[in-house]
């Protein structure tokens, strides 16, 4: 469901798919190949919202920010994920059931734990992992994370595409 609020309506690409069970209200823009999954909540309501090139937003999550929100290309927000990041760098994983606070950000190429819990206004640095309740960074990406992140954005833009091809969108 597609809805405007305070005079902003979302502005989608035409090759982004966006589940018929997704909810998205207010000032958002989402890029080319995105897709957004069953059960996903954006709430623009209280600044901008991008979405870049190639991302995805799987089942479950919500999305929402106390100001403008950032989620880079190629990034890939798991299952269940609680995003209230002021910005999320381009070619990031955050993995399900996730929550990042307000204010917080997540660099480039980096990925955010299954279940971490990143505080209000903490940042994780380009080319981290970082996992636990508070989330600490425990080191750097390694070959085959770099790999497993652009692997997964190349999936589910390939997925979105079967969804759209099967008339699967609002």
């Amino acid at each position: 469901m597609i809805r405007s609020l305070k005079g902003k309506t979302p502005v989608i690409h035409p090759t982004a798919f966006i589940s018929e069970a997704a909810y998205l209200i207010g000032d958002i823009e989402i890029a080319a190949n995105v897709s957004i999954w069953p059960g996903v909540v954006m709430r623009a309501d209280h600044g901008k919202m991008t979405i870049g090139e190639g991302s995805n937003i799987q089942d479950g999550s919500i999305v929402h920010s106390d100001g403008d929100m950032d989620i880079g290309s190629f990034v890939t927000l798991g299952h269940a994920v609680v995003c209230h990041a002021r910005r999320v760098g381009d070619h990031t994983l955050l993995g399900n059931n996730c929550t990042i606070n307000d204010g917080a950000t997540v660099g480039e190429w980096s990925i955010l734990a299954s279940g971490a819990v990143l505080t209000e206004g903490k940042k994780v640095p380009d080319g981290s992992i970082a996992a636990g309740v508070p989330a600490k960074v425990l080191g750097a990406m390694t070959k085959r994370h770099l790999e497993m992140v652009d692997e997964n954005a190349k999936v589910y833009i390939e997925l979105a595409k079967d969804y759209k091809a099967e008339g699967h969108l609002e």
